[in-house]
């Protein structure tokens, strides 16, 4: 078993979610993710099989809650890729906090009106920038594995 990238190797930080408490100016959220393990690991995890970076639409982002909501609820951030399912990096971070970013991007969405990205995802190595995604769509699932439509972030119109 590889036990290369490990969840301690990623740190996340979190920009333009505060308005959503204070009803300011609706700004894009984004996501910055720095990886300082085995930068190799990430890059193949991030490649298709055409040797290209996976494109935004060939990545999926959600969070999987460890424990049911409620009070310091934790859970874990994934980025798979949608074609092969395959998980790319995954990091354990608090449900509330994730839940207000989904709830930011989603006002953002209705404000911006725009068939842009809700959010981004940046992902660098060691500081360095290596991919940045707009995304439209975050699925959120409880402890059990159900989906949680009135949590997660899905654009109007797409069927799962």
């Amino acid at each position: 078993m590889n036990h290369g990238m490990r969840r301690e190797h990623f740190t996340l930080d979190v920009d333009n979610v505060d308005w959503v408490d204070t009803d300011d100016e609706p700004r894009k959220p984004s996501v910055s993710i720095d990886f300082t393990g085995p930068a190799t690991m990430l890059r193949e995890r991030l490649t298709g099989t055409d040797g290209d970076v996976l494109e935004a639409g060939e990545t999926d982002v959600a969070l999987r809650l460890q424990d049911p909501l409620g009070d310091d609820a934790r859970g874990v951030v994934s980025v798979t890729n949608r074609i092969t399912g395959e998980f790319i990096l995954e990091l354990n971070e608090a449900a509330d906090d994730v839940l207000k970013f989904i709830r930011a991007a989603r006002g953002y969405g209705e404000a911006a009106n725009d068939d842009d990205g809700r959010y981004e995802v940046e992902i660098t190595l060691d500081g360095d920038p290596y991919v940045t995604y707009d995304k439209r769509t975050f699925l959120v699932y409880d402890d059990e594995g159900s989906l949680l439509r009135q949590h997660s972030l899905i654009p109007s119109g797409v069927e799962l």
